[in-house]
């Protein structure tokens, strides 16, 4: 069996979307949280007008972990006309239908409503926005007792969010070969971050900020005749998020601030909150991993290539037998300055 299809099989494992079997119970509760909601806001004088999954689920990046509950990220959006002025008002009627329905930790965070629901392994974020006739969306910011200067209706642009994620060449030489090679590095990458780092960094370190850094640095490997190389094209996406972008940036010996602007309004910095040290581990394990993607690339057995990718990946990615020599006709790719980057410093 060649690289490629343990890559496959590997991403066959951790891959979760919308329709799997696994999330029958999560959109289950989606649809009738959702109609609970839609009814309230009837109910309250500022109808629903619309409302659309956010998040994995919506760019087609989503991923099934261990013990991780799963996760609903439902928009609910009101007409500007008709919603209030308070924008917490509304996000306190949410919190009051998920606590009618039994979940007694659900709370008013700044960006969305948020609940877990224990017996379903279910996380849920429920962010409100209202819509002008124009188009223009406005999210709902503020926490339960937030005063007039701490709580506002941002302008946002969730729908395109979404479209820049999904959206390629569809006229481009296996456009949508590539487009799939780019989900798939998507989810390899969010499955490295779960295993490699620790719970308080993991956290911080967002799945949309690696789906951004990795749209805006993708490099795709798709041979002639539209044959994928997963791993060509993870080392060079990789190299080039950390050699050719200007996402992490020196700001005392070895430490580093990790910074990427959303790439539709309000164009802020999606790591605007985190840390020096979620800064400074996020670059580090990821010259690490590339180190270890470079010494995949020059391993001839097929069985020490597998063992290093399960270091970097977890058991998901699958083992090779001891026997087996390496089966991939990809070209290997060098970079000037891979390897160079990087230090063990708060890895």
């Amino acid at each position: 069996m060649s690289l490629q299809n343990k890559f496959k099989s590997f991403h066959d494992a951790i891959k979760l979307g919308r329709k799997d079997l696994e999330y029958t119970t999560a959109r289950l509760k989606d649809d009738s949280i959702t109609a609970d909601i839609v009814e309230r806001f009837k109910e309250d004088g500022y109808p629903v007008i619309e409302d659309f999954i956010q998040g994995s689920l919506a760019t087609f990046t989503g991923i099934r972990e261990k013990g991780q509950d799963f996760d609903i990220d439902r928009a609910i959006v009101i007409e500007a006309d008709l919603a209030p002025e308070n924008p917490i008002t509304p996000k306190l009627a949410v919190l009051e239908v998920l606590e009618g329905r039994g979940f007694k930790n659900a709370k008013v965070k700044k960006p969305c409503v948020t609940a877990d629901y224990k017996a379903d392994d279910l996380h849920i974020d429920i962010p409100i926005y209202r819509k002008y006739d124009n188009g223009q969306y406005e999210l709902a910011v503020g926490k339960r007792h937030s005063d007039e200067d701490n709580r506002e209706w941002a302008r946002a642009a969730p729908r395109e969010l979404i479209d820049w994620v999904n959206n390629y060449d569809a006229n481009e030489a296996y456009g949508s070969n590539k487009h799939e090679q780019f989900r798939r590095i998507v989810r390899y990458l969010k499955r490295w971050r779960n295993f490699t780092f620790g719970d308080d960094v993991r956290r911080k370190v967002y799945s949309i900020g690696i789906a951004v850094m990795v749209k805006e640095s993708f490099n795709s490997s798709i041979n002639d005749e539209g044959f994928p190389d997963d791993l060509t094209a993870l080392r060079k996406t990789i190299n080039h998020i950390l050699n050719y972008r200007s996402y992490f940036t020196l700001v005392n010996v070895d430490k580093y601030s990790v910074n990427v602007v959303l790439p539709v309004s309000p164009y802020r910095d999606i790591f605007h909150s985190s840390s020096i040290v979620t800064g400074t581990q996020f670059r580090n394990k990821l010259s690490a991993l590339l180190k270890t993607l470079d010494k995949v690339a020059d391993e001839e057995q097929e069985s020490k290539q597998c063992e290093l990718l399960r270091s970097a990946f977890g058991e998901d990615f699958p083992e090779c037998a001891a026997t087996s020599s390496a089966s991939s006709t990809a070209v290997k790719t060098v970079f000037a300055s891979a390897g160079v980057v990087g230090t063990s410093q708060g890895a």
